[in-house]
């Protein structure tokens, strides 16, 4: 290994880095993809105001299409968020196809998605109808389908360890012109589907409102929004960065983008956005729910580490995003609380113990996406609080624990700890 390694930096040595036209800094915040209205993405880490006119027109929207569907309630807001995992996608996949077959899934107003979640997020927008869909690319596709390998020297010159052609290969087979068009027209009801990257260069979240973009009637929106996607899941060093063409002060730029997961793992709205300036925008309180699926364990993992660097460093990054999920469903919760939303969230139960042989192995995958629908055809038990947290201090861990699982409530506000108890 420390051959290989002295190899590997000698290699480096002699391969040029390929020259870049990335924009530069003091441009970053104004640069955009050429053609596009500046509402198309904003900074996820960004506490300033959330535009005004946005939420006017967000408002506007929902108040016209609740005119024309009486099912739209501008009173409430119903919101998920899907969170990374690579193949344990699937079991956000099952737990939303179990949970509309009980009848009881709602017609989320937002979605939000990170990595895997990216991937599951356009369909879960459009609702059940894309429930089968949904499920055959996360229990019919293999290592093939989503990446090829590269060989050391590809490797060290793509800054990469695969190619995700193959993968962007499927999203363009099954985001279609007809689906962005479903998409844009939930859009102009004012549904919201948001997807999150990471741009590199910036060390930024950024925010994509991928309604925007399909609403967009220009011809590459296609592109775009799968190249969004693309970037979403293309976790640095394994999969190929996307490069993101910009334009700043008259001049053509390229922002790197990577994996959404890089920056947060899961998240509801910008940072500078609260409830509270959507009841101001709509003139009442409105009543918000949030489910927050975590596509992977928020509980340890005991393995064997082999001692070699791949086994060690997938290890190490595996307990890394997990502690990182774990502190992002925190924050999360912090939102929901201090907006009074209703927080709800499910993440792999421990008693899954099926092993993946492989990166996307087709038997984990199934037995996963099982699991999932059978917890959302049952009804999903849904933990109220993040893991190891109970925000009554008095009381024993077994009630706390009772506290954490509980099922929602019927109305959108957050419960009060005399409701978690009773539903505890």
């Amino acid at each position: 290994m420390i051959a290989l390694g002295l190899c590997a930096s000698q290699l480096t040595g002699c391969i040029a880095a390929v020259p870049r036209d990335s924009v530069p800094q003091q441009l970053a915040s104004a640069a955009e993809p050429p053609g596009y209205q500046r509402d198309i993405r904003l900074w996820g880490d960004s506490y300033a105001s959330y535009p005004a006119e946005r939420l006017v027109r967000f408002h506007d929207e929902r108040l016209k299409a609740s005119k024309a569907d009486p099912s739209i309630n501008v009173r409430a807001l119903n919101a998920l968020t899907l969170s990374g995992g690579g193949s344990s996608g699937a079991f956000g996949a099952g737990i939303l196809a179990g949970w509309a077959k009980a009848g009881t899934r709602p017609k989320f107003d937002i979605v939000t998605g990170i990595s895997a979640g990216a991937l599951i997020a356009p369909f879960a927008f459009l609702g059940p109808a894309y429930d089968d869909e949904l499920k055959a690319g996360f229990t019919e596709v293999t290592d093939a389908n989503i990446y090829t390998r590269h060989s050391l020297l590809g490797a060290l010159s793509s800054g990469s360890f695969t190619s995700n052609a193959p993968l962007a290969r499927m999203l363009d087979e099954h985001i279609t012109d007809a689906m962005l068009a479903k998409i844009a027209g939930e859009y102009s009801k004012g549904r919201r589907l948001f997807i999150g990257t990471t741009n590199l260069d910036a060390d930024r979240a950024v925010i994509w409102d991928m309604g925007a973009i399909a609403a967009s009637g220009r011809p590459d929106r296609r592109k775009l929004f799968n190249e969004v996607i693309l970037a979403s899941t293309s976790i640095p060093g394994i999969f190929p960065p996307v490069d993101l063409e910009v334009t700043a002060a008259g001049k053509t730029y390229h922002e790197m983008h990577v994996d959404g997961g890089a920056a947060t793992e899961v998240f509801l709205m910008p940072a500078g956005l609260t409830l509270g300036d959507l009841d101001k925008a709509f003139h009442t309180k409105v009543n918000a729910r949030l489910y927050v699926i975590r596509n992977g364990r928020t509980t340890p993992e005991y393995s064997s580490v082999k001692a070699t660097l791949p086994g060690i460093a997938e290890k190490a990054l595996s307990s890394l995003i997990k502690t990182q999920a774990i502190g992002d469903l925190y924050r999360l919760y912090a939102v929901a609380k201090r907006d009074g939303i209703d927080f709800n969230s499910i993440d792999i139960p421990a008693d899954f113990t099926v092993e993946a042989k492989s990166p996307f192995d087709k038997s984990f995958m199934r037995a996963l996406y099982a699991k999932g629908y059978e917890m959302g055809r049952n009804g999903v038990t849904w933990n109220k609080t993040p893991p190891g947290f109970c925000d009554e201090p008095s009381v024993e861990g077994r009630l706390c624990e009772s506290a954490h699982r509980a099922q929602p409530p019927t109305s959108g506000r957050a419960l009060s700890r005399k409701q978690l108890e009773t539903t505890g």
